[in-house]
């Protein structure tokens, strides 16, 4: 019989797991026979001892075991990504439908958001009547007919690492290096994907808030997956400021939309593009990155994209109207905070954590996992980092529904950006790791 008691003490210990032991643990917290708080016990024990590679190998596999696979039909090679979270990332609405305009099926599992980052479920499901967790059938035969299909966790697919990943949302335990690493590839391996873009955030929204730690992730994310037969491409890319203008689920999904129109900001647009040609490039449809970028670029200012979203909204239960007036049926909150600037100068600073955590504490994230999200709460930065602004311009604006916790919403935001005399710039790609 599993002794979670001895198991727990000899991680506490420094000690290391056989694959048996990890493959019984993952079994018994499914199976509720080792109870939550002795499943965080070891989550706090992972985060200071950490995992070896074999024991992250075989933890990977245990958690991507504990349900069925997405096994597609022979020759339909999905390819899929992966962010490890960020503020305002809603890449993955652009990337689905785009990457499979470009001829590549994309199997594309998400979670939900952790700490102060938003997930790509909780944008989904800001979309009326949207379908965000689908059987195992109806994701394979929904990949094969329209090339692309995009579900939460459900009862079929790698149950286990959902269960750690609630439990890691709400015990401080997310910024692990294994933790994160297992809890990534193992969906991606019970998604069916044969191979991984992994999206490796750097900064001060990041779980990895430096550069060397960003980098030793990548390098376990694309390492680990290499151990399980699957090919993979890791970028660590600038997560110091909020992605694009928006931070919050309703108001994400509109600037999505935005982008499959051809237009929306910038470093979102970037972003896209390069994720999305490295895909095309794992996927055969390219020889180069480069060339992967442009098979890109043509489907997005083609319609192709945006073609495809309107089916994937369709078969997922959602009206394809929205991407014609987004604004008319996505929530967003009625009161206005706004944050002004008290000199003219440049925005030198715009903290992504101070904004991601401001959406949370009015009710756009978690504070407990069985909290559910208002997904009209969101922050817009009508500045951001290098652009001049005046004296009384706008700078933030907090849309919420008030609450209780509004003044430090409040401070949040009024530390979230600094104003300097000069401009400041930093490059969106910071690094890119190869096999």
């Amino acid at each position: 019989m599993f002794n979670p008691l001895a198991f727990i003490e000899e991680k506490r210990e420094g000690g290391r797991h056989e694959e048996a032991a990890l493959r019984a643990f993952v079994s018994a917290v499914l199976d509720g026979s080792v109870a939550d708080y002795q499943a965080v016990a070891w989550l706090m024990a992972t985060f200071f001892r950490g995992l070896d590679d074999e024991e992250l190998r075989a933890f990977t596999l245990a958690l991507a075991d504990s349900g069925q696979r997405v096994i597609l039909p022979a020759g339909l090679n999905a390819v899929d990504k992966h962010s490890t979270g960020g503020v305002g990332d809603k890449t993955t609405l652009v990337l689905v439908p785009l990457v499979a305009a470009c001829g590549l099926p994309v199997a594309k599992l998400s979670g939900p958001g952790l700490g102060f980052t938003g997930g790509t479920v909780d944008k989904l499901e800001a979309i009326p009547g949207f379908q965000s967790h689908l059987p195992l059938d109806r994701f394979i035969s929904q990949v094969e007919s329209i090339g692309c299909a995009v579900s939460g966790h459900s009862l079929d697919l790698a149950p286990a690492e959902g269960r750690f990943y609630a439990l890691r949302d709400v015990t401080a335990t997310v910024p692990s290096l294994p933790l994160i690493a297992s809890s990534i590839v193992s969906k991606k391996l019970a998604g069916g994907a044969t191979s991984f873009v992994f999206d490796v955030k750097c900064g001060d929204g990041a779980f990895m808030t430096d550069i060397d730690g960003a980098r030793r992730l990548a390098r376990t994310l694309v390492d680990l997956s290499s151990s399980l037969g699957r090919r993979s491409l890791a970028f660590v890319t600038d997560m110091d400021q909020p992605l694009g203008r928006w931070a919050g689920n309703a108001s994400e999904v509109a600037e999505a939309i935005d982008v499959l129109q051809g237009k929306g900001p910038a470093d979102t647009r970037e972003l896209c593009l390069l994720l999305g040609g490295a895909m095309v490039l794992l996927g055969g449809r390219a020889a180069t990155l480069e060339e992967g970028i442009d098979t890109c670029r043509e489907a997005l200012d083609g319609g192709k994209a945006l073609e495809k979203m309107a089916r994937l909204l369709e078969a997922q239960g959602a009206s394809p109207q929205i991407l014609e007036e987004p604004e008319k049926s996505l929530p967003r909150a009625s009161k206005v905070l706004e944050l002004r600037a008290c000199r003219d100068g440049y925005v030198q600073r715009m903290a992504a954590r101070s904004v991601g955590e401001a959406v949370k504490i009015m009710g756009g994230g978690r504070m407990r996992k069985e909290d559910v999200i208002d997904p009209s709460v969101s922050v817009e930065c009508c500045r951001k980092r290098g652009e001049a602004v005046r004296a009384g311009e706008l700078v933030l604006r907090l849309h919420h529904n008030g609450g209780s916790r509004l003044d430090e919403a409040r401070l949040l935001l009024e530390k979230a950006f600094v104003i300097g005399d000069e401009p400041h710039f930093s490059p969106l790609l910071l690094e890119r790791v190869d096999v």
